[in-house]
């Protein structure tokens, strides 16, 4: 389901410590250049007997007039958001928290209960987490908003361990580094399938240069890791995944390819 798409620096994702030529490269094949990206924003909706199950909650109002768009697309899919069961974040970030709560703080889903890692809730819960943000955030913005956002889902907060099972089937597997709590969602049945939040960002840079640090990881060199072995795992396995900011829908898998990867949208 879109949540819609928002524009940020390219320095969010796109590493200065790369080469000048590649980065250009990278950026130009996929439309894009200068001093902004776009970005999609894709959310999984999960439906299991009478589970309505959401994977991350988009921007909600407060982020950027272009995104924020999910509650009206869910309505337009027959999916009212009071039907909602279950919202699983994979991190804390604006673009998959925020849109938890309308313009008035309100829940934009009122019977949910909300599915996040004990590691994530405690980096938020952290007196301190404004200064151990990554340097390239508007670190201020970001602490605030995730402070109001949790304040006013507490109650209804599940904090979890890797394998947890959400239902029968489907659940959460650790995938660190984006935010130390980061974690991605796996789906049991046909090939399979890793729903990966932000731990795979970008069409080609996290797929043909994993090894790249990404400017808003939490834990840079963490991210890496995590990222190579997601994609050693989903291309020898063949699984189908589906991420945050890949091109709608955002399905797809991953093809060896050269020293690294590719990924193929289905």
């Amino acid at each position: 389901m879109s949540d819609g798409h928002f524009v940020l620096p390219t320095g969010f994702l796109v590493t200065p410590e790369a080469p000048l030529a590649e980065r250009e490269a990278v950026l130009k094949a996929t439309g894009q250049g200068g001093e902004q990206i776009q970005l999609v924003n894709n959310v999984t909706v999960i439906r299991k007997q009478s589970e309505v199950i959401l994977v991350d909650a988009g921007t909600g109002p407060r982020h950027q007039p272009t995104a924020g768009k999910l509650a009206e697309n869910l309505r337009a899919a027959g999916i009212q958001p009071a039907a909602v069961t279950k919202v699983v974040l994979t991190h804390g970030h604006p673009d998959h928290l925020w849109g938890v709560l309308d313009a008035n703080d309100n829940p934009i889903y009122p019977n949910a209960s909300y599915i996040i890692s004990m590691v994530e809730w405690d980096v938020w819960s952290d007196p301190d987490v404004v200064h151990k943000l990554p340097a390239a955030m508007p670190k201020e913005q970001i602490a605030k908003g995730a402070k109001n956002h949790f304040s006013h889902i507490k109650d209804k907060v599940v904090m979890v361990r890797e394998g947890y099972e959400i239902v029968s089937g489907v659940r959460v597997i650790d995938t660190p580094g984006h935010t130390p709590g980061h974690m991605s969602v796996e789906v049991a049945g046909g090939d399979g399938l890793v729903i990966t939040g932000d731990a795979l960002t970008h069409v080609l840079i996290s797929f043909e240069y994993p090894s790249w640090k990404v400017p808003v990881d939490h834990e840079p060199d963490r991210g890496i890791s995590t990222r190579l072995r997601l994609l050693d795992r989903l291309a020898t396995d063949q699984r189908r995944l589906v991420a945050a900011h890949l091109p709608f829908p955002g399905t797809g898998f991953v093809e060896r390819k050269d020293r690294a990867y590719r990924f193929v949208a289905t």
